[in-house]
Formats: C-alpha cells, structure tokens, sequence
C-alpha cells in the first residue's frame, strides 16, 4: 500500500490536470456516495465514502476541531483510503490536506470553466486561508485572462498577508475590508470562510458574476443570503451532497425561497450537456460541495500521476 503525504508530493500543483481529472472523471457512472458526521459543533468527524465505477472505493475521514486555531493546530486534519475496485484491497493511504487542497479549489474551478464569463477579469476571493490561496491558483491557470485579484477577510491582517504573499509572485493582489464595493466591480467571486451566518448579499451582485461558495459544509452554515440564490442560476457539484447536507441550499429549500427544479445542473448533467448558453448578464452561482466523489477522482489522478512518475 503506498502512503503519500503533503510533503512528499511537494508544493508545485498542475492545477489543469486536476480539473481535467474531475472533468473526465464526471464521464463515468455516477458515483455511490454517503456522508457521516459525528461530535458536536466545533468537535465534528466527518467521514465519506464513495464507489466510482471503473476507479473503485474510497472513504475519507476527517476531524473539525474549531478551537484548535489558538492551540496552534491545524483546525482540519484526517487521512484517505483508496480501496481497489475487484480485490477490495488497499491501495493508498492519502494525507487528507493534500487530497483537500486539490479537490476543493478543482471543484471549483471546473465548474467556473463551464458557468463563467470567459473574459472575466476581476477576482474577489472572501475568506485568506489555504483554501483561498489554492483556488486562486486554480483560476489563474483556468483562465489566465484574470489579472486582478481582491481578498476580503474578517480579520484584515490575514487579508493583507495573503495578498503581500501573491504580489511577491507577481500576482497583482490588494486586500479590501470595504466588501460591498469589492462584490460589485468583480466577475468572478469566490466565498471561502466558516460563516455560518451569510455575509454575501444579493443585492450586490452585478449581471455577469459568477459566484462560487465553498465555505459552509454542514446545515447550520450559509455564506450566501436568500438575494443571493432567487438572483442567480443555481448549479451545484452533486445533487445528492449538497441539497439535504448543506445549509446554503437546504435551508433555503426548507423555507420554500427557492426550490430543487431552481438548481440546473450538476457537474454530472454539465458534462454531459456540454458548454451552457450563458447571457452574457447572467448571473450563475455554483455550491461547491466537496463529495467524496470527488476526493477519489483526485485521489485516483494522484495516484495515476505516481505511477507516471514512477515509471
């Protein structure tokens, strides 16, 4: 069984085969996929397991700790298993950060390949954590027309931190705490915070955005408002882990605000319709969900990728 780590797999991500991976990977059967939680708020495990059809099994196991920022702890940390698909035997075991990391920002950006502007130029990304600084990196690659980066964060140091790092990389990169104005020039907007109240209004979208939200994953949690939803054509990554698991689409759905004919497509029904007819003042909005689905299509790109390698 191999056993690949963060470190061993090193820094450098070619963020296009990841979204490939994905891309193909939604060409298969659909996926079996089941979600756990367990532990209170702030104390959560969190497992998922998936069957994928021509790639095989694979459950990832994670624990949420909240308090384990002051601790100087990763507040995120857990491990993957990759099963074969005709013996059942293990094949891998995976650093959960190094699955995460790919997934989560490869989510999202291939879903921005099929539902944004194509010319879009402007990014804002809320939230200054590894998650934004992954998906920035996977959008820079996706659609190298982006040249302006704007990053929101609660804490406004974190915010300026992050962009000093990216204009060091000649990323051109300034952090706003002045968040209404920067939702309003962006095309592209990317929410990736642990709000469990939303903080992104509709009423500040203006025609053409695309709104990406990845940051709530539990029922409780919504970054976006009710604006947010009724304004936009609503797509999600899995119809089967975001619409009875997340709050940003299940309370909504509860209420009768929106309902599950409003939410188009998946990446399944997009990869097999192909490229969508988008006004050019449309406004799309896209729930990343982060199934375990797709922890084993990366898990499987990853361990394709080593056998390359090895070779």
């Amino acid at each position: 069984m191999k056993i690949i780590t963060r470190a061993e797999f090193g820094q450098a991500i070619n963020w296009r085969y990841f979204v490939d991976a994905l891309d193909q990977g939604h060409a298969l059967a659909k996926a079996e996929v089941e979600d756990v939680f367990l532990g209170p708020k702030g104390r959560t495990l969190l497992s998922r397991a998936a069957r994928i059809e021509g790639i095989g099994f694979g459950v990832k196991s994670v624990t949420i700790m909240s308090e384990n920022a002051v601790k100087g702890l990763p507040s995120v940390q857990g491990v993957m298993l990759v099963f074969d698909e005709a013996t059942g035997s293990p094949n891998a075991l995976i650093d959960n950060a190094l699955i995460t990391d790919i997934k989560t920002a490869a989510d999202s950006a291939l879903a921005a390949r099929y539902l944004a502007r194509a010319d879009s130029r402007t990014m804002l990304v809320l939230g200054a954590g590894s998650v934004a600084r992954n998906v920035i990196a996977a959008y820079r690659e996706i659609f190298p027309g982006l040249e302006d980066f704007s990053i929101w964060n609660r804490t406004a140091e974190k915010a300026e931190s992050l962009a000093a790092e990216l204009r060091e990389q000649g990323v051109d990169a300034t952090a706003t705490q002045d968040l209404k104005t920067a939702v309003i020039t962006a095309d592209i907007l990317s929410s990736a915070t642990m709000a469990i109240d939303p903080i992104l209004k509709g009423e500040w979208l203006r025609p053409g955005i695309h709104v990406d939200l990845i940051g709530a994953f539990r029922a409780d949690m919504r970054e976006a408002d009710d604006a947010v939803l009724t304004r936009g054509q609503i797509y999600v990554d899995s119809r089967d882990t975001t619409l009875a698991h997340i709050g940003e689409l299940k309370i909504p759905l509860a209420s009768g605000t929106i309902t599950e004919a409003e939410i188009l497509a998946d990446l399944y029904q997009l990869k097999q319709a192909g490229p969508i007819d988008r006004p050019p003042n449309a406004i799309t909005v896209f729930k990343n969900g982060g199934g375990a689905h797709l922890d084993l299509m990366i898990a499987n790109a990853i361990l394709q990728m080593r056998r390359t390698n090895d070779d």
